[in-house]
């Protein structure tokens, strides 16, 4: 468990990410993908980062993450960079750019649990060949798995923007950190974050910049560096049923979150609030939100079955979605 304190300088900064960090979304995804489990809620990247295996320089690029980048678990923070939003190459040249003893220092820790090769220690050395190679496979590996999909992810980063500003403007910050994740917990003034390391930080006193993404993987990340805001990147539900963001009008009218989850009902036949808040990735308070609006638009059902409540769709739910009514409704 990691936890933030938070000062007064950083709770009235949050902010969230204006968009998507090219580069920082690909290692994470190529990390991500690995898990056959956790791949199987984006298939269509997972068909095509599997199909890059056995093509060329894609299948190059795609081994050479393999091996520079661990398994699982924390990533060097060098190579997420505050900069190079704007593009891959702006993003590949920000982590060319960092200093030879973080690279070290962030690579050896990284590595406390793999092998040691020579490629492994070169790049642990911050070899300028070896950097030019990791570079280079990035950028082809998000031309060949990221790029066609690229559009729709940045769509559905926005969405998912505009649900929690309006969370945040609705709740305040504690309502904010709350629904964010069930990994994230905000006991005041600490952010708890179940991530990928544990230890004790103070907020840098530049704020808190929140980037939802689908691809974080199966736990929210975080980077402090001194001079720049926490960093949190949480995971949000992917693009519904491999579609387009930009496509999905039901999106566009309830929220990316509120349409995933009358799908996730329509899927299972009915959740209760804390099946349907594990089955979308948000918080149980989220959950139960979510939940009350779509009631009270008519468009699913509650009852209580001992102590937890169940949800459904209604008639109209299932007429949205065009799958007409649910069985034992008319």
């Amino acid at each position: 468990m990691l936890r933030l304190r938070l000062g007064p300088a950083d709770l009235c900064r949050v902010r969230f990410a204006s968009r998507l960090h090219p580069v920082g979304t690909a290692l994470l995804a190529g990390q991500w993908l690995r898990d056959p489990t956790v791949a199987a809620m984006a298939p269509a990247l997972a068909e095509r980062a599997a199909a890059v295996e056995g093509t060329g320089a894609a299948r190059a690029a795609t081994a050479v993450l393999r091996h520079l980048l661990p398994d699982r678990g924390r990533l060097p923070d060098f190579i997420t960079p505050f900069g190079g939003l704007e593009s891959v190459e702006a993003g590949v040249e920000a982590i060319r750019a960092t200093p030879a003893w973080r690279v070290r220092a962030e690579v050896i820790e990284a590595y406390a649990d793999t092998t040691v090769t020579p490629l492994r220690r070169r790049f642990a050395a911050a070899d300028p060949e070896v950097l030019e190679l990791f570079g280079g496979a990035v950028r082809t590996w998000f031309d060949a798995v990221l790029a066609p999909q690229w559009s729709d992810l940045v769509s559905a980063h926005g969405q998912q923007v505009t649900c929690a500003s309006e969370r945040l403007a609705r709740h305040g910050v504690a309502g904010l950190f709350a629904g964010l994740h069930p990994a994230i917990r905000w006991r005041e003034p600490v952010l708890e974050v179940r991530t990928w390391w544990s230890g004790e930080l103070n907020g840098t006193g530049h704020g808190v910049l929140l980037l939802p993404s689908p691809l974080a993987g199966p736990r929210p990340r975080v980077l402090v560096e001194p001079g720049h805001p926490v960093l949190l990147v949480y995971p949000v539900p992917m693009p519904p049923r491999g579609g387009t963001a930009a496509d999905d009008g039901l999106g566009r009218l309830l929220g990316a979150t509120r349409a995933c989850v009358l799908r996730r009902l329509a899927d299972e036949g009915g959740l209760t609030t804390t099946e349907l808040s594990r089955a979308v990735g948000v918080s149980l308070s989220s959950a139960s939100e979510h939940a009350t609006a779509l009631r009270a638009a008519g468009l699913i059902a509650s009852e209580r079955q001992g102590g937890a409540v169940r949800h459904h769709l209604t008639p109209l739910g299932a007429g949205l979605l065009g799958a007409g009514p649910p069985a034992g409704l008319s």
